[in-house]
């Protein structure tokens, strides 16, 4: 059972999230919160797998809900928002966000987006998140990260480029002419290394370290 609390100050907005996701087998949702904080809160408490976050919320922020919730649970966090600015996907990337959504997504679209991160993959489709972390990388470059390589095995490596390229792992192991499982072993060593929390961070780590150029 994927268990996901939604945190949104417009009730209209939980209870509709809430009556879609509770309605698919193998989803329910045991929280719902008004506020960042209270987002936090019933987060660290019911330790859900999921949690989808408004970006505009009183109190406490999305962004920040998502960076306290990050930083100490293993929670995955979806952001919400009726905004389609690149900044709040930037952000929400940066605070250990693992997908973005906007409000007016369709249902089938919110069902497959918390089955998809709940089961540790990225939200975002591999050609938008190139795109993004291409762009970030290239705003907001980060110094010492390529040091970072060192801890990895030559095989780790080509794990994280064709990660940063969004493969999927089927597609990795077939382009390493190895086994799904062989690989899942390898991205899950590389993500423990790199102490990255998903596959987002690991683009964004393959971008940060120059493993991989935007022009590449």
């Amino acid at each position: 059972m994927i268990t996901v609390v939604l945190a949104d100050d417009q009730e209209l907005v939980r209870s509709g999230f809430a009556m879609i996701l509770d309605a698919q087998p193998g989803i329910e949702v045991v929280g719902e919160a008004g506020d960042g904080t209270e987002a936090v809160e019933l987060v660290r408490a019911l330790r859900p797998e999921v949690a989808l976050l408004d970006v505009r919320m009183p109190r406490t922020d999305g962004l920040a809900a998502a960076r306290a919730i990050c930083a100490g649970t293993s929670t995955k966090v979806i952001m919400l928002t009726t905004f389609d600015s690149d900044d709040y996907v930037y952000d929400a990337l940066y605070a250990g966000a693992s997908g973005f959504l906007l409000k007016d997504v369709r249902r089938d679209d919110l069902v497959h987006a918390v089955r998809v991160v709940a089961a540790g993959e990225s939200l975002l489709a591999p050609s938008v998140t190139r795109r993004l972390i291409a762009d970030l990388t290239r705003n907001r470059p980060r110094a010492g990260r390529v040091a970072e390589l060192d801890a990895l095995t030559s095989r780790e490596r080509e794990i994280l480029l064709l990660l940063g390229r969004g493969l999927s792992n089927a597609e990795i192991a077939a382009a390493l002419t190895v086994s799904e499982h062989t690989v899942k072993t390898h991205v899950s060593n590389t993500l423990t290394k790199l102490g990255l929390r998903d596959r987002v961070q690991a683009v964004i780590a393959a971008y940060e370290t120059g493993l991989i150029t935007p022009t590449s």
